[in-house]
Formats: structure tokens, sequence, C-alpha cells
């Protein structure tokens, strides 16, 4: 298992190795003390989710107030998805800027995003299956969500897919207007988040 950094800072991509012979394949999906190693702390695995989507469906941009916020490590155990990463925190000097993976199942790989960071992630094939660990529990009240389509941020969708949103999904603020709100975390919450993680 290798991991690196992208360009969204405190985001990472892990290339995993598949072992296989003639009975099929077998693959460490998660390593918690490779993430542990590179991040100062580990995942604290509070809930676990699967979706799985039809070709052309777009979920997210998702996050969640800080602190807690909710850190995820996701992987593609069937399909095809692009996931991207979007750092929402406001005042880091990466504001903005987003970086993408992607996940299928062919070449096993996994993307971590610490708490506070943006996630979305679109299906190109159908019956594509995410599994996502979080960090802390579903709490509608305290997630938010940025509109996937704002020209602003210029995500990297593909051009040969037609989308499904949800109904929460389109009618998300852009990023600008969720600045502006005060819906986004800030740089000095994540980072204080961020020590007391490493503290414990």
């Amino acid at each position: 298992m290798q991991i690196r950094e992208l360009a969204v800072p405190d985001s990472y991509v892990l290339d995993l190795v598949p072992h296989g012979d003639s009975r099929g394949r077998f693959t460490e999906w998660y390593r918690a003390d490779v993430l542990a190693a590179e991040t100062g702390f580990g995942l604290t695995l509070a809930q676990a989710n699967h979706s799985v989507s039809a070709r052309g469906v777009l979920r997210g941009v998702h996050f969640a107030l800080v602190p807690p916020g909710q850190a995820k490590y996701v992987y593609c155990p069937a399909g095809k998805v692009l996931d991207v990463i979007v750092d929402i925190r406001a005042d880091s000097p990466t504001f903005g800027v987003h970086d993408s993976v992607l996940l299928d199942s062919e070449q096993p790989r996994a993307v971590y995003l610490a708490e506070g960071l943006g996630h979305a992630f679109v299906s190109l094939a159908d019956h594509s299956s995410v599994t996502y660990l979080v960090s802390s529990g579903y709490s509608p009240g305290r997630e938010f969500g940025i509109n996937p389509m704002d020209p602003a941020l210029d995500l990297p969708w593909p051009t040969d897919v037609e989308f499904e949103l949800s109904a929460k999904d389109t009618a998300a603020p852009t990023l600008a207007e969720a600045r502006e709100q005060g819906l986004l975390p800030t740089m000095a919450e994540c980072t204080a988040r961020y020590a007391e993680l490493r503290a414990r």
C-alpha cells in the first residue's frame, strides 16, 4: 500500500496492492497504521456507509461542520467512480482548490479526506459501489453541501455523462454563497481539530 498527499492538503490517495490467483483476488483496502503514520492520527471509526449508484449519479459536494467534522475513507469495491475532494476551509491557503482520483475496482485505490474538506463523486458505471468509513455519525443539522455544478469551482466532471443529482444537491449553494452564509468550516477550526486528534 502506497500513500501520497493530494493537491488539497490533508487529503490522500492510497494505491492498494491486490493479490490474485485462480480463485480470485484479495485486497487490504484499509490499514490504520499506514494512514496514521502519514497523517499523525488515525481514523476514529464511528460509522460505515455503502452506496450503489447508476452511471451518471453525482453525489456531493458534502461536508460537516467542525468540530467534530467528518473524515472519510472512501473505497470502490465494484464499478468505477471519479472521486473529488475540495478545500472548502475558509481562510485556507488552498481555498477552492480541488483534486480528483479515479476509484476503479479493477485497479484498487482508496481516498482519505480529513475533517473540514468537501467530498463528491460521480459514478462512471452502472451499479458502482462505494464504501465509506467515517469518523462521526450522521447528524443532519451539521451536514451541508455545495452545488457540484458551481462554475467557479470548475470541477472535472466528465463531458460524456448525463448527470443525476438529488434535489438537495441541486439546490445547494455555490461555494461563494456558502461562505457568505457562514456555513463553511474555518481553517482555524480544522487546524485545532487536527491538533486535538494528534494529541490523543
